[in-house]
């Protein structure tokens, strides 16, 4: 049985299809959809929709449901077309009539929409709180390591001198920069739809401002047909949000994949972190590594993909949006997984000191010969020559000491001023905190 139906079944193909892959992302949307429709009924009571009375059994009934889902047993009945209908249902077969009262001056259309804003607004808290946690370490690391040289490439070259802390120092800003993507998407996300019901009003004077606050949104989208058309924007937001991260955790991952190769030998980890092979006895295999990298490519394919499929859709609802779902929730949960398993290999790192001890790299500090040079008074130009060809006639004899002291070098990571950029670009989620913990009070 469906909301909408009257007399008349979809054939079952036709169910099957339109149907998807919906059911399991409506058991993820199940707390947030009774969230909604607790917001929901104390509004309706407010402009005398319903009674206090009313009110009260379906508070009652709400809450019921709530514990069902936390306690993993609330599912959705053979027949019942998403979450929303479900929990419809069951409201009125617990307690009757009342539970037909709730939809008043809603539509599906703006129920799944403030389901997804209060979803994505607390997977963009798991995922912000993860990224904080692989920042820390990053951090962490980068103190720690500060001193232990490694070498820099430029187009995959050997280049200048590095160090570890640099390395782990750059990654840790990186994520601090990616924060910006995530409070342009927060901000969007943290707008009430609800009231806009299918994406044209209601006759029905609806107090938005009431279920705005209620549900601890930061504003709404004032705008009915503006609301509609957030879906398919907010994802977009969301996209780009996701694969900003993922483009810094794949890079780690593409130099840890290197970095480990025996070739280069500049950092190992533990062997049950790593795979071996079935034939060759001596392989400690990045596997890890190479999946995360894996699932970030995908992750930042996802803007693409999500562009195309918004592409050509006038104002309004249209079924094709029921798709993002299938891109925007796995990429969760694929980034989130990245996060976590990138820390545990983090925490497990080992790096190979005094590297650049090593003759093979003494082209490293070709720069910084040059530089040493020009400080005791020869032009630039003259001492770039002169190292040229002292390289060229293998005279190069440099020392291996290097001195960087300018903001955001070897000598000085700045990692104060980056930990600030991360708590500046951080986001605050305890108004949307406190307000669930109010409602259900």
């Amino acid at each position: 049985m469906k909301l909408w139906q009257k007399d008349k079944t979809s054939k079952k193909e036709v169910e099957t299809f339109t149907i998807g892959r919906d059911p399991e992302f409506d058991l993820i949307l199940a707390p947030f959809d009774v969230s909604g429709s607790m917001a929901h009924a104390h509004m309706l009571a407010s402009i005398g929709l319903l009674t206090e009375q009313e009110l009260q059994v379906l508070i009652k009934g709400l809450k019921e449901i709530r514990e069902e889902i936390r306690k993993g047993i609330f599912t959705i009945a053979p027949g019942v077309e998403d979450v929303h209908s479900q929990v419809e249902f069951l409201l009125t077969e617990r307690y009757g009539d009342v539970g037909k009262k709730l939809h008043s001056g809603r539509s599906r259309n703006d129920q799944v929409l403030v389901d997804l804003k209060l979803y994505y607004r607390y997977a963009i808290q798991q995922t912000v709180e993860e990224t904080q946690k692989l920042f820390d370490l990053l951090v962490n690391l980068a103190e720690k390591h500060k001193d232990d040289l490694m070498p820099g490439y430029t187009h995959t070259q050997l280049a200048m001198p590095s160090s570890f802390g640099l390395w782990f120092g750059s990654l840790a800003e990186g994520l601090a920069e990616d924060m910006h993507l995530w409070q342009s998407a927060y901000a969007l996300v943290n707008r009430n739809p609800l009231g806009s019901a299918a994406g044209y009003g209601s006759s029905f004077p609806l107090n938005r401002t009431m279920t705005t606050e209620l549900l601890g949104f930061a504003d709404m989208h004032y705008n009915v047909i503006n609301a509609q058309n957030s879906r398919g924007k907010t994802e977009k937001f969301l996209s780009f949000a996701l694969a900003g991260t993922a483009g810094t955790l794949n890079r780690l991952a593409t130099d840890a994949i290197m970095y480990m190769n025996q070739h280069f030998g500049f950092i190992h980890f533990p062997d049950e972190l790593t795979t071996g092979s079935s034939i060759m006895p001596h392989k400690k295999n990045p596997d890890v590594f190479e999946l995360i990298r894996a699932k970030t490519n995908q992750i930042q394919a996802y803007p693409q993909n999500i562009m195309m499929l918004l592409t050509n859709l006038s104002t309004g609802y249209h079924r094709d949006l029921q798709l993002l779902k299938e891109t925007i929730f796995p990429a969760f949960e694929q980034l989130n997984d990245s996060l976590k398993i990138a820390r545990l290999m983090l925490e497990n790192i080992k790096v190979k000191k005094h590297l650049l001890d090593n003759d093979f790299y003494a082209y490293l500090f070709s720069v910084e010969e040059v530089n040493r040079l020009v400080l005791e008074g020869m032009p630039f130009r003259d001492a770039y020559k002169k190292v040229g060809m002292d390289i060229e006639k293998d005279k190069f004899a440099p020392g291996t000491k290097v001195k960087h002291t300018h903001e955001g070098s070897i000598g000085n990571l700045c990692l104060e001023e980056i930990k600030k950029k991360m708590k500046v670009s951080g986001i605050d989620f305890s108004k949307a905190i406190q307000a669930e913990e109010k409602l259900w009070q």
